[in-house]
């Protein structure tokens, strides 16, 4: 039998801003469980989250969440409990995921003990030297997700799988299409 910490979350966050030390907060989760062989699950936790707060509009230039939307919400506290049985003792993987778990660690009061795996970390040690932002990496490993019901955290969350398992792919040398 499987335990949980042979399960991985991917996550994603969507912020109001850059530092949840300058009173940031959250305004977007989303996380897809995968198994050992880093295939989804099915089990996936996503939340809209009332920040207390405007959202500057360059920022919601760059998710689309504004405060008219949002407050609608309930604020992070609704989902603590929920998201951390969602991630227990499992590895968590990012595209810079230092900066989710930054708010995340802020919002829930202490720092997650998890295992952290960062694609853009393994992403700048493959392709030194190159652009390797979540748009540069798609292109790069050729991945497109063509139908997708999601938008947002939740769509960023299933380019982070792919581009982490084609990374995965290249770090155990096995060959792959890349432009």
């Amino acid at each position: 039998m499987k335990h949980a910490s042979d399960k991985k979350v991917v996550i994603d966050t969507e912020v109001t801003g850059f530092s949840p030390e300058d009173g940031h907060k959250l305004v977007e989760i989303a996380a897809i469980e995968i198994d050992e062989n880093d295939n989804q699950t099915g089990a996936v936790f996503h939340a809209y989250i009332n920040p207390k707060r405007k959202v500057p509009k360059e920022v919601m230039a760059i998710h689309g969440l504004d405060y008219k939307f949002l407050k609608n919400y309930p604020t992070f506290d609704a989902y603590r409990d929920c998201l951390l049985r969602f991630i227990n003792d499992k590895e968590i993987i990012g595209h810079h995921v230092r900066f989710d778990l930054n708010f995340l660690n802020h919002e829930i009061g202490f720092e997650l003990p998890n295992k952290i795996t960062d694609t853009l970390e393994m992403a700048k040690n493959i392709f030194p030297e190159q652009k390797n932002n979540l748009c540069a990496l798609n292109e790069r490993l050729n991945i497109e997700i063509k139908k997708s019901p999601y938008n947002g955290a939740l769509l960023d969350v299933l380019y982070v799988l792919e581009i982490y398992k084609k990374l995965m792919v290249i770090l155990n040398n096995e060959k792959i299409d890349t432009k």
